[in-house]
């Protein structure tokens, strides 16, 4: 897992340092798309995976105690918020897409999709780690999923500012 992290950390990196090359060739058109987001639905998703990350510690914390029970219930919240962040994001899509802004509208909107889309799927994929970790719920299948999850609270961390507040 730790390999696989550490891959899709360098993967998204490069996908940020593009960004901010592309970003230098032609700044004015970078903040025009930039002001067409939605930074408190960007907030309102970074508060949805911080909080599911925090579950999803309560979670480890929990087998770790011996609480089963406890652990899968935090577990499920730890899901319920991921798929929150998939619902609230998709509705973000939608919106754009109902004002014709689509990832062929400029360089920036290229940017917004491939990289949010990329990492909606990372969210999906975590969400399918946990469920199998809720499935068969143990120490080390748990902190395997949760490493995971929390690379991409960590990715979203970077990515809110990086796509919504910079200018």
């Amino acid at each position: 897992m730790w390999i696989l992290i550490l891959s899709e950390l360098l993967v998204f990196s490069a996908f940020f340092v593009l960004f901010a090359w592309q970003r230098s060739l032609d700044p004015t058109l970078f903040n025009a798309g930039q002001m067409q987001l939605d930074p408190v639905l960007g907030g309102v998703n970074t508060l949805l995976l911080l909080t599911s990350g925090l579950f999803a510690a309560l979670a480890v914390q929990a087998i770790t105690l011996g609480d089963v029970l406890r652990c899968r219930r935090w577990l499920a919240l730890t899901m319920l918020l991921g798929l929150a962040f998939c619902v609230v994001k998709l509705l973000e899509y939608a919106a754009k897409i109902a004002m014709g802004l689509t990832p062929e509208t400029s360089n920036f909107f290229s940017y917004y999709y491939l990289l949010t889309a990329f990492h909606l799927a990372h969210v999906i994929f975590g969400l399918g780690l946990l469920a199998l970790a809720y499935w068969k719920t143990s120490l080390q299948n748990l902190e395997t999923s949760t490493a995971f999850w929390h690379m991409v609270d960590l990715i979203w961390v970077m990515l809110y500012p990086l796509l919504y507040l910079l200018r």
